[in-house]
């Protein structure tokens, strides 16, 4: 390392150092490993599209920065002055279109497998694949320790608006964002004081962490195979407009509910009435000016404890679960691993093993491009070290992302959660006077439906089977 290309060095602030902590125990599992993918529509400008990232990286000392701990006592993170960005271009429109999505899945796994250097920046890389005349797949390769769903939304913006203006041979300046140092600062300025009677209080008799009840796969991986896989499920327009519509019309939040739908569900495939899992809060205090539009790693998960008692109504039961969570982000910048020490539960257990996160940021990626360049087929891929990770995305059909872990989750085991999920939340929305019980029930009887037309469908496979192989009648 060049000393005199060192432009600051800093700690990390504690969600850095839980993924350093989790990457440094499984270095070859390509956690925490990002990709965002879109298609490109237009006349496509290299060399503007490589300046406005060169520009953007100037913008923002969490792009040039390194990650160092080998002999320190504590790891910490180094911003360079200069540091250049790696772009490969591609043609593939020559190709078929089935041959084109084989070799990007192809390309998607070695890129994973490759991940990054971590003492060496940027963390990140991009990818521009010609597909057919004036259309482009980009994939964009980041690790998370420098970068969040809000912070990659800003990101982009930023990108496509001096692209634009690069592509015109025009020069723009934007705001300038406030480094990512005056939040580390801003985090060692807060006493922990209040936030450890909080959280003692909210885990108080609590001793063990909530089981996932639904636990099935057995296979054995080889260090080459992916460890981590996604399924999704896309709400119809309907399901998400009753939805959306149920949570204006009580106050709530998109967040509440779906906070209140997987509580259930936890509740059902645990057996458990008191459930234990995370909830990722932004992260960005309000109080920080300027926070919105800074870069960074800002998100922080914290434990969500949420007790199920089968009488209660749910909107009412909705409503204390939306305090309680107004509640906790008044301490979202709580340290989870000083959170665990102050519960009952044993350093060597995790305090959850599901999370759920919704997306937010003041950025709709959708909206963005050009005059002269539009996005669309937007998809993006990650991991974390937790076996479930639900990721809400909303939209006009909300999505939701399930993130597991092969070596906990079957496929079949992870595809039967998603629609679980939809049920109960379609439950909700056209009951929303329900006892928290019925809709448990609802999932009950859901369950028994599947697993009867599974039969019947076995039955009928077998049936066909044996006609097919039943010997003919000899003719005399």
């Amino acid at each position: 390392m060049n000393p005199k290309n060192i432009e600051d060095i800093y700690t990390l602030s504690p969600t850095q150092e839980g993924m350093l902590f989790h990457i440094l125990a499984n270095p070859d599992s390509g956690m925490y490993f990002a990709h965002q993918l879109c298609i490109l529509h237009g006349k496509f400008n290299f060399f503007a599209f490589e300046q406005a990232w060169q520009k953007v990286i100037a913008r923002h000392t969490i792009l040039r920065t390194a990650f160092v701990w080998e002999g320190l006592k504590k790891p910490i993170q180094i911003v360079h002055h200069q540091t250049k960005l790696s772009i490969s271009q591609y043609d593939w429109s020559e190709l078929s279109p089935t041959t084109q999505e084989a070799q990007l899945q192809d390309y998607l796994q070695a890129d994973r497998k490759q991940g990054f250097n971590l003492s060496q920046p940027p963390l990140m890389r991009l990818a521009i694949i010609r597909i057919a005349v004036n259309t482009h797949q980009l994939i964009w390769s980041c690790h998370h320790l420098i970068s969040d769903v809000w912070s990659d939304a800003i990101l982009l913006k930023e990108v496509f608006a001096f692209y634009e203006a690069f592509d015109q041979g025009k020069n723009i300046e934007l705001q300038l964002s406030r480094p990512y140092r005056d939040y580390i600062t801003w985090l060692k300025q807060q006493d922990l004081t209040e936030a450890e009677i909080f959280w003692r209080r909210e885990l108080q008799d609590l001793r063990i962490p909530t089981p996932l009840g639904i636990d099935e796969n057995k296979i054995k991986l080889s260090a080459r195979e992916e460890r981590y896989a996604q399924q999704e499920v896309e709400f119809s327009l309907t399901t998400t407009e009753a939805l959306i519509s149920l949570a204006k019309q009580q106050n709530l939040t998109l967040n509440t509910i779906l906070m209140g739908a997987w509580a259930l569900l936890l509740s059902h495939y645990s057996s458990n009435k008191d459930v234990v899992f995370g909830t990722v809060l932004s992260g960005r205090p309000m109080t920080l000016t300027g926070i919105d539009s800074m870069v960074g790693v800002f998100v922080n998960t914290l434990p969500a404890r949420v007790k199920i008692a089968s009488e209660d109504l749910l909107l009412p039961w909705l409503k204390s679960l939306q305090i309680q969570h107004i509640n906790l982000r008044l301490y979202e910048y709580s340290p989870l691993v000083q959170v665990q020490s102050w519960s009952n539960i044993p350093k060597n257990l995790p305090l959850f093993e599901s999370i759920l996160i919704v997306q937010n940021s003041k950025v709709d990626i959708s909206q963005l491009g050009t005059q002269n360049l539009k996005l669309d087929n937007i998809r993006s891929f990650a991991s974390t070290h937790y076996p479930l990770a639900i990721v809400a995305i909303p939209g006009a059909n909300l999505c939701l992302h399930l993130l597991y872990d092969l070596h906990r989750f079957c496929g079949m085991t992870v595809a039967k959660i998603l629609r679980e999920f939809e049920e109960i939340i379609k439950a909700m929305v056209a009951n929303p006077d329900s006892q928290l019980g019925d809709l448990i029930r609802i999932i009950d009887e859901f369950e028994k439906k599947e697993k009867s037309l599974a039969l019947e469908a076995r039955r009928k496979l077998n049936a066909s089977k044996l006609k097919s192989i039943r010997p003919k009648a000899i003719g005399l």
